[in-house]
């Protein structure tokens, strides 16, 4: 099996030199990594370009740019890594045997929510719990058929077969895209949170508080649940 990495990313100029770093020293070697960029300003695609990396363009949003990147991925599987966030090096071998387990649709790595100077241990367990607690609340009936949530910063993977067959992204969403993925892929098989960390920025915690930020993260999944899907960007800001 080959594994692609697909980054949305939306000026990352911050981040892209942290996570080219840490991909480089990646054993074994993902087939591909490939960026999509949805219209950045800075030199996102620069410094892409500079490790080695497939550059793609496509419209702004994270929905619309994973649907391409998946697309356009060569890899018989697919790993979404968002520009913040570190997968452990070893990522491609797990991915592998994960996915060889033919039950398991949808996986993903546990995040750890780190800062240049603490781990946000808080958040992070929130993070963790949420995975359940947020589909029984919003989504009951799913739930008892065995649907978990996984977010964006968990560093989802999956089959691209698989992820085309259900039609990937809703194409409209900016935040809360893996919401309806996970819906989706409940539908072929089991999703599973592999207990091997990904660490992920603390950039938005650091920005909002930790308070406002877990405020946030569930009023987004609120609006998500009840429709209001159209106020989901504009109360939760870019963070870079």
């Amino acid at each position: 099996m080959s594994v692609s990495l697909v980054i949305p990313a939306l000026d990352e100029a911050k981040a892209l030199p942290v996570l080219a770093a840490h991909l480089a020293k990646l054993d074994p070697r993902p087939y591909e990594i490939v960026l999509v960029d949805g219209g950045s300003t800075d030199a996102t695609t620069e410094l892409a370009q500079a490790a080695g990396w497939r550059v793609i363009e496509c419209e702004k949003g994270r929905a619309l740019q994973i649907n391409h990147g998946v697309a356009e991925a060569q890899g018989e599987l697919v790993c979404v890594v968002h520009a913040d966030s570190l997968p452990p090096f070893d990522m491609v071998c797990v991915i592998e045997a994960t996915l060889a387990d033919k039950r398991i649709a949808l996986a993903s790595f546990t995040p750890l929510i780190r800062g240049p100077d603490k781990t946000r241990w808080g958040t992070t367990a929130h993070n963790w719990i949420k995975t359940w607690y947020a589909p029984l609340i919003t989504r009951p009936h799913l739930f008892v058929r065995g649907v978990r949530l996984l977010f964006g910063d968990h560093a989802m993977f999956f089959r691209r077969a698989d992820f085309l067959a259900i039609g990937g992204c809703t194409p409209g969403d900016a935040v809360m895209e893996e919401a309806d993925l996970c819906v989706k892929f409940a539908r072929l098989g089991k999703t599973r949170m592999v207990p091997r960390w990904v660490i992920t920025s603390d950039r938005r915690i650091a920005a909002w508080g930790p308070l406002k930020a877990n405020w946030i993260y569930f009023k987004v999944g609120i609006l998500w649940a009840i429709g209001l899907r159209h106020r989901m960007a504009e109360n939760y800001p870019d963070i870079r």
